[in-house]
């Protein structure tokens, strides 16, 4: 089956946000048999739309840096296979031969006093916040069932973010509405010429640092790395990654240490924002302007510059500040409860949708503003896509049958071993990643 994107209303929807031209939406076409369908919100029209917005904010820019423009772009193709499969990446994910843990014991749904709280433990340092906050004995799941028993769901939340933890208490209604992309060009600000690009990596020579974690942030950075940026990601030596979160989305670019708070790191850090075309944020907002990182002080520092910033729970409201993940956005945003099963117990999305939905829109912004010669602040959000799937993403009717992630597995060396891993719908990547934090805080020669 084959549907226009002129026809596609959540396409159109996503390229309007990121201030796309109406009438280059048309080019875009899904085909094939996607998988996402079951549940009862339009998860497999997200995925799609957000990745065939990728693809043509991908196609525009190779068309600018040709000498032309949008109108230039002839017809893309986006496999719904291909969609579904990258969505799922971390569950297709095996390392040697190992499935990943993609969820720690102590995360997950646990009913309460008074209805359901979700909790995300995956992290040694939130799942000892966890254990404090509760004042549990052993760190079991059965020791967590009894404590969450005997309070409410919101004392549960509270009391595991006073002591830095993460707790959710499931929403029975969808939260308040959230943009779905917000755009801040900087008149007068344009970034360097980037001149043609090979075929096929619209974004060669664009640098990208990544201050980003888990997925959404390096679902954006991957795929910029796939369409030939220079990707660096940076993160503090003290918070480390999970090597399977980091086996999934660390294909397309390189990973250092600095450590932003002692001279030397920062001093070096510094020298790459100087050469930096674009930055890519994924901490909640605040956590970077005691830095003086904010979006304002990078862009004095570095006009032209690209900064693309994405949070949890959106820049408004009393949640602006929290952490958070997509499992607990879709709680407390009310997508669990939408999804509860017949017997009450809270449910989930078929994918972690705004999580990869996010980090494609991410990636497609950033494209875009570099169309447009750079100098934009972009913000997106868990919450924001959130909001838009459950308000405005209209079902597309049902997939074509007979969906099979065969054909977009591929075998990578890496790092950490063999990978199995997810293709990108948008190409296949040159190598596996390297091993967290274990690459030098160098830009590549251009």
């Amino acid at each position: 089956m084959t549907i226009s994107g002129a026809g596609d209303q959540a396409t159109a929807q996503a390229w309007e946000a990121l201030g796309g031209a109406a009438d280059a939406v048309g080019r875009v076409r899904y085909a094939g048999a996607g998988g996402l369908g079951e549940g009862p919100l339009p998860v497999r029209e997200l995925a799609r739309a957000t990745v065939g917005v990728c693809a043509l904010a991908a196609a525009e820019l190779a068309a600018v840096r040709a000498g032309g423009g949008v109108d230039d772009v002839q017809p893309l193709a986006v496999d719904e296979a291909a969609v579904t499969t990258a969505f799922l990446s971390e569950r297709h994910l095996r390392v040697q031969g190992r499935a990943p843990v993609n969820f720690a014991p102590l995360s997950g749904f646990w009913r309460t006093a008074d209805g359901w709280v979700r909790t995300h433990a995956n992290y040694p340092h939130h799942e000892e916040a966890l254990v404090r906050a509760l004042g549990l004995g052993p760190a079991s799941p059965e020791g967590l069932r009894e404590a969450v028993a005997r309070l409410t769901a919101v004392e549960v939340q509270e009391r595991a973010y006073g002591e830095g933890g993460l707790a959710v208490a499931v929403a029975g209604e969808y939260g308040d509405p959230q943009p779905l992309v917000e755009r801040v060009r900087e008149p007068g600000r344009r970034g360097r010429e980037l001149g043609p690009a090979p075929q096929g990596r619209p974004a060669a020579g664009v640098r990208v640092l990544d201050l980003t974690r888990v997925i959404a942030g390096p679902v954006a950075t991957r795929t910029l790395g796939l369409l030939g940026a220079d990707v660096l990601r940076i993160d503090a030596p003290g918070l480390p990654e999970s090597d399977d979160a980091y086996a999934d989305t660390g294909f397309g670019k390189r990973s250092a240490l600095l450590d932003l708070g002692a001279a030397e790191g920062r001093a070096v850090f510094e020298g790459l924002l100087a050469e930096a075309d674009v930055v890519v944020t994924g901490y909640r907002p605040g956590a970077l302007e005691r830095y003086g990182l904010g979006p304002r002080e990078l862009l004095e520092r570095r006009p032209g510059l690209v900064v693309a910033q994405l949070c949890a729970w959106g820049r408004q409201g009393p949640w602006a500040h929290r952490r958070g993940f997509d499992s607990l956005v879709q709680a407390g945003y009310g997508i669990s409860a939408r999804c509860a099963g017949a017997d009450g117990v809270p449910g989930v999305l078929p994918a972690q949708a705004l999580d990869h939905g996010t980090g494609y829109l991410v990636a497609a912004g950033v494209l875009r503003a570099l169309a447009d010669g750079g100098g934009a602040v972009l913000r997106c959000s868990l919450a924001g896509t959130a909001s838009w799937l459950v308000r405005e993403v209209p079902s597309a009717g049902p997939a074509a049958p007979g969906y099979e992630p065969g054909p977009w597995l591929r075998e990578a060396g890496s790092g950490y071993g063999a990978l199995r891993h997810a293709a990108s719908p948008l190409g296949d990547w040159e190598r596996g990643p390297s091993r967290w934090g274990t690459d030098r805080p160098l830009w590549l020669p251009r």
